[in-house]
């Protein structure tokens, strides 16, 4: 074979020439170059993003990466975190609740868990500490209420009362007071009060541990003054003057506790239930509440609306808008900030004189379901419907 043949192209089969490329010995040069940029159409390229693999800018994946402004997250629960509770002594330990049955006690700086509660029958939707953080609570949707030592992580004491209200269960395990005991409640006179949209006035018996006591409820009026549907929330002002109940039938009464008297009443026209998983469902009031340091109400609503209004004239001062509904409202104990948390899994800080917004806290994947602050208003602790138990500082420009 001479070289000729040796040099030539052997084709296979059916393939052919498409098209043939001289090679130049020489580099080409900057008006070359140019010639063929003229060749590319950009506005196609541009049009590929179909082709690319998935690649994203830098931009693009930062912009999908999850806001998380929390300092701190529990992670120890294993279904929806449904309460949480500081330590009233020194605001350094937490206590949560949640669906796997379980309550935890841990400490907020690092998360480390001191007691787990556990022997429950449901759902842990209420818990709290002892006025000394030296016992704590913990109760489940069956009605199974627990007290647990702290120090030495022992339970002390069971009760089993029937289903718990789960938002409003905690207000009544203990009874704060002057009595170092604490007290526990042994009856289910807070369903009747809270399944109904009357409370009656009447009185049932607390257990402490070492002894009775007695309290009393006021008599919320029937017919036209009262709620016409069940309630969902209360507030007493600092001094007990005075009660501020909310309901499903989207209206917070004023209540006067000496006389049982509705003395107010305040709703906001129209909305929906906004962010939640039955869009159709009435705008309740989810949330109520008095401020420490002026004569100002606040009431949730379920479209999210966060209504600022004047004790006094009962006028609406501010409407403040979030975007979903909201769950709880908690004001500070020395300023007229008030924060709240939502179905959008964020909690919000709202100046009540202004009706801004304060400042915006993320990183929840789910629905904040509860939440609680420390006295001097610098840190916030969230429990979540993605298991999730998260602590915030709250940094401000005024502290």
């Amino acid at each position: 074979m001479d070289n000729s043949e040796e040099s030539a192209i052997e084709l296979h089969g059916d393939e052919e020439i498409i098209e043939v490329i001289d090679l130049n010995d020489t580099e080409p040069g900057p008006d070359d170059l140019a010639d063929d940029l003229e060749d590319v159409d950009f506005d196609d390229a541009g049009n590929a993003g179909d082709d690319n693999d998935g690649w994203e800018t830098e931009d693009e994946m930062e912009a999908e990466a999850e806001q998380d402004d929390s300092d701190l997250t529990f992670n120890k629960h294993t279904g929806s975190v449904f309460c949480v509770r500081l330590d009233p002594a020194t605001n350094s330990l937490a206590v949560s609740g949640g669906e796997d049955d379980k309550a935890y006690v841990w400490r907020v700086s690092d998360g480390e868990v001191l007691l787990e509660c556990t022997g429950h029958k449901d759902s842990v939707t209420c818990a709290m500490f002892s006025h000394d953080s030296s016992l704590v609570a913990s109760g489940d949707m069956s009605g199974l209420i627990k007290v647990w030592k702290v120090e030495t992580k022992e339970e002390i004491w069971s009760f089993e009362v029937g289903d718990l209200e789960p938002l409003f269960a905690k207000n009544f395990i203990f009874q704060h007071g002057s009595d170092p005991n604490m007290a526990v409640q042994t009856d289910c006179f807070y369903r009747f009060r809270f399944s109904s949209s009357t409370i009656y006035r009447s009185e049932r018996c607390f257990k402490t541990f070492t002894e009775m006591h007695v309290v009393y409820a006021v008599c919320l009026l029937t017919g036209q003054d009262g709620h016409q549907g069940a309630l969902t929330c209360l507030a007493c002002n600092k001094d007990g003057s005075l009660m501020l109940t909310g309901s499903v039938d989207g209206c917070a009464k004023l209540i006067n506790i000496t006389t049982g008297k509705v003395v107010g009443a305040f709703s906001v026209e129209g909305g929906k239930g906004k962010g939640s998983k039955d869009e159709e469902e009435s705008n309740s009031v989810e949330s109520v509440g008095f401020c420490n340091i002026l004569p100002l109400i606040a009431v949730a609503y379920l479209d999210g609306t966060l209504a600022i209004y004047d004790l006094s004239t009962q006028a609406l001062r501010h409407r403040c808008r979030h975007e979903a509904g909201i769950v709880h409202l908690r004001w500070e104990q020395s300023s007229s900030v008030v924060s709240t948390c939502s179905l959008d899994g964020a909690l919000r800080l709202w100046d009540a004189r202004s009706g801004n917004l304060v400042a915006e806290y993320k990183g929840h994947t789910a629905e904040i379901l509860d939440f609680t602050m420390n006295r001097e208003a610098t840190l916030a602790v969230t429990a979540s419907g993605d298991n999730q138990v998260k602590v915030f500082c709250l940094q401000r420009p005024d502290r």
